[in-house]
């Protein structure tokens, strides 16, 4: 969508508001409070997702700002939030990196089935529209993708229009808050083979992620393009190295060592 639409003296005038009350953003707390007060009347949704790095590798950080119980940065089954974040990113790339609305029930397969209430996939499981802008950082030569999504209908226009005036003070907002202790680390897949604290190699690594996010074999199989019997033969080398008897024990160690970063 490359024609912008021209602004009324009364968006102009909301606009610079939001973008004056982001400069004291400091904490999560306020950021949360900005996004769900006068902002929801430009871009109403339930949940923002914030991703930055390599989307190539897939070596990124997340961010979750939301009220809805379990959407929190790091809750239980976060672990494949960068595979979602990536496939938004390809979206993002095909609409020429311009702002596009997207029906989330595209994405419905990446849940897993079972989903339980009040985890992270649980929270997206009720998310009817998404709206995907970002931007490029020259300076520290990575790319940051936010994601607005909604139970509700976000409509394309005037939101997209709204996004692009408001993506630099979302962008800063984010910026000026103290990362969270687990952003001071880096992701998963920018650390060696060796940092991996539970001794799992790159590909069980990959399967823990599914398994977090409630994938069964043939569902982590058919994602990674191998069959579900070899993941059930991975799932047993992890549950050996990890000295577990479950899945759910297995997500519980892993989470409790910070796997993933």
């Amino acid at each position: 969508m490359n024609s912008h639409t021209p602004l009324s003296s009364e968006d102009s005038a909301r606009y610079a508001a939001l973008v004056v009350q982001s400069t004291a953003i400091t904490r999560h707390a306020e950021l949360l409070a900005w996004l769900q007060g006068d902002m929801q009347q430009c871009l109403p949704h339930d949940i923002l997702l914030a991703g930055w790095g390599d989307f190539q590798q897939g070596a990124l950080q997340h961010d979750v700002v939301s009220r809805l119980p379990g959407a929190r940065s790091y809750a239980a089954g976060t672990d494949g939030l960068p595979f979602l974040l990536g496939k938004f990113h390809e979206r993002w790339l095909a609409a020429d990196r311009q702002p596009c609305r997207l029906d989330f029930s595209e994405f419905d397969y990446l849940l897993g089935q079972a989903s339980l209430p009040g985890s992270f996939p649980g929270s997206l499981r009720g998310m009817r529209s998404v709206l995907i802008h970002g931007l490029q950082d020259e300076r520290a030569q990575q790319e940051c993708l936010y994601v607005f999504m909604s139970a509700g209908d976000i409509p394309a226009e005037p939101c997209s229009t709204a996004l692009r005036m408001l993506m630099p003070s979302v962008d800063a907002a984010l910026r000026q808050m103290t990362p969270l202790p687990q952003q001071q680390r880096r992701p998963a897949a920018m650390r060696g083979p060796a940092e991996d604290a539970s001794g799992l190699s790159e590909r069980e690594t990959q399967i823990m992620a599914w398994v977090a996010m409630g994938k069964t074999n043939s569902e982590i199989g058919a994602i990674l393009n191998i069959s579900g019997f070899t993941v059930k033969n991975h799932m047993q080398r992890i549950f050996q190295k990890l000295n577990v008897f479950n899945r759910a024990q297995a997500v519980s160690k892993v989470t409790r060592v910070g796997m993933y970063g």
